[in-house]
C-alpha cells in the first residue's frame, strides 16, 4: 500500500495544471488530511468549504468524526466551527509567507482560533493568541514551484523518502496541536514524533558541525562512533538522550514548580539535571546557540518546549506517578 503522502504527490502530479492551479489539488490535499485524520483518535476529518459561521468562507475545515456524528445532518451542524481549525490553500507558485497577516487570514484566526496554511508545497501552522496570530509549526517540501516537481520526480515512487514520514508526522502533530495533552502516552507520541524530525535533520546536517557533540558524547560514553555504523549509533544516541534529556529535566523542573504558572525551557535541561552525560549533552548544544541552529534543532526543540507548555500537568502526573 502506498505511503499517503506518495499519494499525495503522485495526485497533485496529475491534477494540477489542469483546470484552476488552486483548486485541482483540494481533492489531493483533502485525501492526505483525511488518511492523517483516520489514524487519530477521535478520527479528524477534512471537509472542503465548511459553512460560513461568521468569518466568510474557509477553503477547509478540520472536524472530529465523533462531533459530526453526533450532529448527523441537523441543521445545527451548518453551526459547528471546525474543532481543529480551519484550512487556508494557496496555488503552487504562491509564497505564504506573512499570510496569516492579511486581513482575511486575520479574521479566520481570530474566529477559528487555528488556521493549516499551504501552497501543497509548503505547510505552515498558526493559532490566535492574546489578539494576534502566532506562528507555529512549519513544514516545507521545496521553496519553489520549480523545485516542487524537481521533488517530486524524485520521490513520489521512492518509498524510503524521508519526506514522506516527516510530513506525514508534521500533520499527525497539527491535527492534534489543539488536543489537551493529559496522559503519558499522549505526550510519548507527540515526544516520539519530535525525535524522528530531529534524526532526519541531523542526518543531513553537514559534515563537521556534529564533531563537538560527537567527541562530547564519546567521552562521556567511553566509546568511539568510526565508520557508517558507528555515526548512525551515535545519531540514534544522540537524539534519544536529548529527548530523555529534556523530559527528565521537565519532570524534574515540575517536582520543584508543581503550580508554577511559569514555563519550562528547554535551553535550561542542564540546571534541571542530575546525570553528568546529560549534562554534559546539554552543555555541548545548549551552551552554544550556533551549534543548535546548524544541526537545525532549535525550531525542533522549540515545538518541543511548546507542546510540554500544553500538557495539563495535574492529569498527566496523576497518571504518570501511577505507572
Amino acid at each position: 500500500m502506498a505511503h499517503p503522502v506518495a499519494t499525495y504527490l503522485a495526485d497533485l502530479h496529475h491534477s494540477l495544471g489542469v483546470g484552476v492551479p488552486e483548486t485541482s489539488g483540494y481533492p489531493a490535499l483533502r485525501n492526505l488530511l483525511n488518511a492523517v485524520g483516520d489514524t487519530l483518535k477521535p478520527k479528524i476529518i477534512a471537509v472542503l468549504h465548511p459553512s460560513n459561521t461568521g468569518a466568510g468562507l474557509p477553503d477547509g475545515g478540520l472536524f472530529s468524526a465523533k462531533e459530526l456524528r453526533k450532529h448527523g445532518d441537523s441543521p445545527t451542524l451548518l453551526e459547528m466551527k471546525p474543532e481543529r481549525g480551519v484550512i487556508e490553500v494557496k496555488g503552487l507558485a504562491q509564497d505564504i509567507t506573512g499570510l496569516e497577516q492579511t486581513p482575511q487570514v486575520r479574521g479566520y484566526l481570530e474566529h477559528y482560533r487555528q488556521i493549516l496554511v499551504t501552497n501543497y508545497r509548503t505547510f505552515a501552522l498558526f493559532s490566535w493568541q492574546n489578539g494576534k496570530p502566532v506562528a507555529g509549526e512549519r513544514f516545507v517540501i521545496a521553496g519553489s514551484e520549480n523545485e516542487f516537481w524537481q521533488v517530486v520526480h524524485t520521490v513520489r515512487n521512492d518509498p524510503k523518502a524521508t519526506v514522506h514520514e516527516r510530513l506525514l508526522q508534521f500533520l499527525r502533530r497539527s491535527l492534534l496541536s489543539t488536543a489537551r495533552i493529559a496522559t503519558p502516552q499522549d505526550l510519548a507520541a507527540f515526544l516520539a514524533s519530535y525525535a524522528r524530525e530531529a534524526r532526519a535533520r541531523i542526518e543531513i546536517a553537514p559534515m563537521g558541525t556534529l564533531d563537538p557533540v560527537k567527541q562530547a558524547l564519546s567521552d562521556a560514553l567511553g566509546v568511539r562512533f568510526e565508520g557508517e555504523k558507528g555515526l548512525h549509533f551515535f545519531q540514534s544516541t544522540l537524539v534519544q538522550t536529548l529527548f530523555y534529556g529534556i523530559f527528565s529535566a521537565w519532570v524534574l523542573w515540575h517536582e520543584e514548580h508543581p503550580k508554577s504558572g511559569d514555563r519550562f525551557q528547554w535551553r535550561l535541561s542542564a540546571q534541571h539535571l542530575g546525570l553528568p552525560i546529560l549534562r554534559t549533552l546539554f552543555v555541548q548544544l545548549a551552551g552554544d546557540p550556533k551549534k543548535v541552529r546548524a544541526l537545525d534543532l532549535e525550531e525542533v526543540l522549540d515545538w518541543t518546549e511548546e507542546c510540554l507548555a500544553r500538557v495539563d500537568r495535574v492529569s498527566f502526573f496523576a497518571r504518570y506517578d501511577m505507572g
